[in-house]
C-alpha cells in the first residue's frame, strides 16, 4: 500500500509539470481541444448520416453502433491521458536522458509510460463520460451487465498499458517510437466500429492476434448483455496474459540498451 501511495505522489507531481508547461501555451492549448472536440463532432455526425441510410451496422441500431464509437473513444482518451509520456520516450533515448531515469529510485516502466498526465484529455473525460452514461441509459442495461462493460472497461486499458509497453520496448531496441505509436493508432482505430463487421480472417486476427475486439468492441457488447461470464472470464486473462508478457518483452529490451555514457 505504501508502495502506490508513493507512486500516486509521484505521478500527481510530474502531471501536475506537465499541466504546468501546457497552461503556459494556453494559445497552444485552446487548438488542440478544437482539433479535439471537432474531430469526435465531425465523426459522430458521419456515423448519424451512414445509418440513417441503412439503419443497421452489423445489426446493431444508431444508439447501439454510437455507443461502440463512445466506448472506443473511453479506452483511447483514457489510454493518452495516461500514458502520454510514450509519445516523448524517443527523446530520452536518444539524448541520454534515459540513463538518468535508469538511476532513479523509482521504476524505469513507471516513469516512462506514466510520466504526466495529459491536460488536454483531461478536459474531454468528463463530457465523453456523460455521453457514455447517456446513450448506455438507453441501452437498458441490467446492473450485471454494467458490473461486465466496467470490468472489460478496465481490461480494455489494461491491454491499452500492454500496447504502449511494447512499443517503449521496441523504442529501446530500435529508437523508433513516433512511426510505431501510429501504426497502434491505427490499428485501434479500426475498433471505431464493432469487429462484426470485418471479414475473416481480419475478425480473428483483430480478437485474437491483435485483441482490439476484446479491448474495445468486447466491453460495448457486454453492457448489450451480448457477453456471457465465461466470455468475461476469457477476456479478463487475456488482459492478464498481455500484461505480463508486455513487461517481459521490457525487461528484455533493457538488456539491449546501450546507455549514452558506453
Amino acid at each position: 500500500m505504501e508502495k502506490i501511495v508513493y507512486y500516486l505522489k509521484i505521478w500527481l507531481m510530474m502531471s501536475k509539470n506537465a499541466f504546468l508547461i501546457w497552461f503556459a501555451q494556453s494559445k497552444l492549448l485552446t487548438l488542440f481541444l478544437m482539433g479535439k472536440v471537432l474531430r469526435f463532432g465531425f465523426f459522430i455526425t458521419f456515423l448519424y448520416f451512414l445509418l440513417k441510410g441503412t439503419d443497421r451496422l452489423a445489426g446493431y441500431d444508431t444508439n447501439q453502433a454510437i455507443f461502440f464509437f463512445l466506448t472506443f473513444n473511453v479506452i483511447d482518451v483514457l489510454a493518452q491521458f495516461f500514458f502520454r509520456e510514450v509519445y516523448r520516450f524517443r527523446s530520452l533515448i536518444v539524448s541520454g536522458d534515459f540513463d538518468l531515469i535508469l538511476t532513479k529510485p523509482m521504476s524505469a516502466l513507471f516513469r516512462s509510460l506514466m510520466g504526466g498526465a495529459d491536460v488536454v484529455d483531461l478536459v474531454t473525460i468528463p463530457p465523453l463520460l456523460i455521453a457514455v452514461f447517456y446513450v448506455g441509459r438507453m441501452l437498458n442495461p441490467d446492473f450485471l451487465h454494467l458490473i461486465f462493460y466496467i470490468l472489460l472497461l478496465f481490461n480494455g486499458l489494461l491491454i491499452a498499458a500492454a500496447f504502449h509497453i511494447a512499443v517503449l520496448s521496441l523504442g529501446i531496441i530500435t529508437l523508433e517510437i513516433d512511426h510505431t505509436i501510429m501504426i497502434y493508432r491505427d490499428l485501434t482505430n479500426l475498433g471505431r466500429f464493432p469487429i462484426d463487421i470485418y471479414k475473416e480472417p481480419l475478425k480473428g486476427i483483430l480478437t485474437y492476434f491483435l485483441p482490439i475486439g476484446v479491448m474495445i468492441t468486447l466491453p460495448a457488447k457486454a453492457l448489450m448483455g451480448l457477453v456471457s461470464l465465461p466470455g468475461v472470464l476469457w477476456s479478463l486473462g487475456l488482459g492478464v496474459a498481455v500484461i505480463v508478457l508486455s513487461i517481459k518483452f521490457w525487461n528484455f529490451a533493457l538488456t539491449k540498451y546501450t546507455s549514452a555514457s558506453s
